[in-house]
């Protein structure tokens, strides 16, 4: 397969050639939020090998899409299948198309957005489990893809489907965004030239997504890049915030509620916290959206260390969702040019710090790396002190190590060197007394300094045992 045009994915080309050459019927869900590469990485890789291909259209109804479809089967077979008014029909029509070709080898069927060809009373799915039992699952040439934006759809439907579609999933991709080295990887693709830093305050508005990544126009700056896209009057990322939940989720107020106060909590919320702040009752539907918000990535929900799993921490991890409700979100704003006259206000600062905490935490493994501990098995934390008098020590990032060592991590945005303040200082070892004192921890506890431009040896750098640099989080 010719690859050359995909940057990145690599783990997931691995995966889809393991599929092409495993010798037996597949059925791979490709899943992951809105704009974020499903369509183009399926279309890329199997480029010229598809037997059929079909899209669902967003809200048309049945018969568009059963119109839809006979175009889509008349132009793979170049016969004139009749239009038929049932899916049961349809795949009827498929089966027998597959069945009559000639060429032997794998046959790929693509079906993308099957989310959006389910509506009310269709019958779709009833049809495409039938389709799939009876006849695709015990052909040793079909590779089935599924894509859906739709996580709920997927989740409910496929995944949890207790019906003829239970267990009948052989492969699942998660789709993610693009990493720092992958985010650099495309623009230079693209021509857009850009420091290490501006790719990084780039990722903290739009993350690592591909569609958002290329509507950077190269011949202007980032700062007008963001204007233009966020801050013009019909820029094109200004309204997205709805689209993007409202793709995801059949009733998306309550996602964006949780997004929202989590927005607005730098440490994140414990689930009394989320019930409280968004008056969304403490039952199972209020499970079902905080997994669904981590199945997509909008979220993370991270143990404590030291206490009950059932004393999770959860944390908004979507970079233009908290973009958004920082500086787009209840503001009429009319200055074309807002984000270029914010930089260096303390409202961009107090942004930079939460998405430069973010940043880091998307980049775990690199992290390792540069600590040199790739090797070594560790667990990832986040704590929080039960203590009254010591409500404002958390510790974002715990990297708990079987080598008997704790790093506890620090981070801190800044546009030159860091230098460790007096008070810095004291609260750093306030965080690692209070965090031994706590747990009562056996292990080392080594201070982490993950910073822009590294730290300043100054009188206070002594007590840090280890520093990361943003240019460690490009490898």
């Amino acid at each position: 397969m010719d690859t050359t045009n995909i940057i990145g994915r690599g783990t997931e080309i691995q995966q889809l050639e393991t599929i092409l050459n495993s010798g037996k019927a597949e059925f791979l869900v490709v899943y992951g939020r809105r704009r974020i590469g499903k369509t183009f990485l399926i279309k890329q890789f199997f480029k010229g090998k598809f037997a059929f291909y079909l899209s669902g259209a967003e809200n048309a109804s049945k018969e568009a899409q059963l119109f839809n479809f006979a175009i889509a089967l008349r132009e793979y077979s170049g016969k004139e299948y009749p239009l038929v008014d049932s899916w049961q029909k349809a795949f009827v029509q498929l089966k027998e198309y597959l069945q009559n070709i000639k060429k032997k080898g794998r046959k790929v069927i693509f079906i993308d957005e099957m989310p959006w060809l389910d509506n009310a009373k269709s019958g779709f799915l009833s049809a495409f489990e039938y389709w799939w039992n009876t006849y695709a699952s015990s052909n040793n040439e079909i590779v089935l893809v599924v894509c859906g934006s739709s996580t709920s759809w997927i989740t409910k439907k496929i995944f949890k489907n207790r019906g003829g579609l239970h267990n009948r999933v052989t492969r699942q991709i998660a789709l993610q965004p693009f990493t720092l080295a992958e985010t650099e990887q495309f623009l230079k693709a693209k021509k857009t030239k850009m420091s290490r830093l501006q790719i990084a305050e780039c990722y903290m508005i739009m993350g690592g997504v591909p569609y958002y990544l290329e509507q950077l126009e190269k011949h202007y700056s980032l700062e007008q890049n963001i204007d233009n896209l966020f801050f013009k009057k019909n820029g094109i990322l200004r309204d997205e915030f709805s689209k993007i939940y409202s793709s995801l989720f059949k009733s998306p107020e309550k996602y964006m509620q949780v997004i929202e106060v989590l927005s607005q909590k730098r440490k994140g919320l414990l689930r009394e916290e989320i019930v409280k702040l968004t008056k969304i009752p403490d039952g199972g539907g209020l499970t079902s959206i905080l997994e669904e918000l981590e199945l997509c990535g909008f979220i993370s929900i991270n143990n404590n260390f030291s206490t009950p799993k059932s004393n999770k921490l959860f944390q908004l991890t979507d970079f233009y969702s908290l973009f958004y409700t920082h500086f787009i979100k209840n503001r009429n704003i009319t200055d074309k040019n807002f984000w270029s006259n914010t930089i260096n206000t303390p409202l961009h600062n107090a942004w930079t710090g939460f998405a430069f905490e973010l940043l880091c935490l998307a980049h775990i493994e690199q992290i390792r790396r540069k600590l040199g501990i790739g090797g070594v098995i560790t667990c990832t934390f986040s704590w929080r002190s039960k203590k009254a008098e010591s409500d404002n020590v958390q510790i974002d990032l715990l990297i708990d190590r079987a080598d008997n060592v704790i790093n506890i991590c620090e981070m801190k945005f800044s546009r030159k060197e860091f230098t460790i303040s007096k008070t810095d200082d004291e609260n750093i070892r306030n965080k690692v007394w209070t965090f031994a004192e706590e747990t009562r921890t056996k292990k080392a506890l080594h201070t982490t300094l993950i910073t822009t431009f590294g730290v300043k040896h100054n009188a206070y750098w002594n007590e840090v045992q280890s520093e990361v640099r943003l240019e460690d989080l490009f490898i």
